[in-house]
């Protein structure tokens, strides 16, 4: 973690560039030497943690073995101590069998991965990650029926962290349907919260999750303008405006 990072007492995770192409982003990091690079100037400019999608030779997500041992060993080596995550998605794999079965096979091992908890086959998946002694990030996206599958697994207490994903991109609505989900989430368990949000919406929930206290991420992935809605640069540039953000929601709240 940069000194920068601890600063601002929340957690910054930089989502590096998720299942879009490079249609969407003309510099999206997509072979391991672009994710090194990417998390490297994220990490430099204020991101704590790491989440990234690794890609095969066309570009589209993959879970199989040797793809992700390329990305986490090139990321890890680029930022070494900063915890790297990547995701399990089901548009991953033909099925969970697949999914499970590429996982299982994972020799270079990241710190956490994402389970999308409204896909079948999460909690297989999700149990195939612990007993490989990967921490877990349980998505929970509003509007589906996630958070009732997630509280109903018998492992739910043993997760690294819940994503709370609000897929509302509407400013207007968004904060009410993160509220909705926050509170689904917050009387039923004590598991650490990370809130965030996508495209339209991405910086009011950003800085919702701020003002809550509570982690976050940034990212590609998640949004490809700034506060201002200029265009993004880069990673690195979403990150120091999310320090930014969190920075005057923290000395509002003094």
């Amino acid at each position: 973690m940069s000194p920068s990072s601890e600063r601002l007492g929340h957690m910054l995770q930089v989502c590096l560039n998720g299942a879009r192409r490079r249609h969407e982003f003309t510099s999206l990091p997509v072979t391991p030497a672009e994710l090194a690079a990417a998390a490297r100037d994220a990490v430099r400019a204020g991101a704590a943690d790491i989440h990234l999608h690794p890609k095969d030779s066309t570009g589209h997500d993959t879970l199989e073995p040797d793809h992700v041992a390329a990305a986490v060993t090139a990321v890890r080596a680029a930022v070494p101590g900063v915890q790297i995550g990547v995701t399990t998605g089901a548009w991953t794999a033909q099925d969970t069998h697949q999914r499970v079965a590429q996982v299982s096979g994972w020799t270079v091992l990241p710190d956490h991965a994402s389970v999308n908890w409204h896909e079948d086959g999460a909690a297989v998946v999700a149990e195939t990650l612990l007993a490989k002694g990967i921490g877990i990030e349980a998505g929970i996206w509003s509007g589906t029926d996630s958070a009732r599958l997630f509280l109903d697994w018998p492992h739910a207490h043993r997760v690294l962290r819940i994503l709370a994903e609000v897929t509302d991109t509407d400013p207007s609505t968004a904060r009410q349907t993160a509220a909705v989900l926050l509170d689904t989430l917050t009387t039923v368990t004590d598991v650490p919260i990370l809130l965030h949000g996508q495209d339209s919406s991405a910086w009011t929930i950003l800085a919702m999750a701020a003002a809550r206290g509570l982690d976050t991420r940034i990212g590609l992935e998640d949004v490809l303008h700034l506060p201002d809605e200029s265009p993004a640069d880069s990673n690195a540039d979403l990150i120091r405006a999310a320090r930014h953000l969190i920075a005057q929601t923290d000395d509002q709240s003094r």
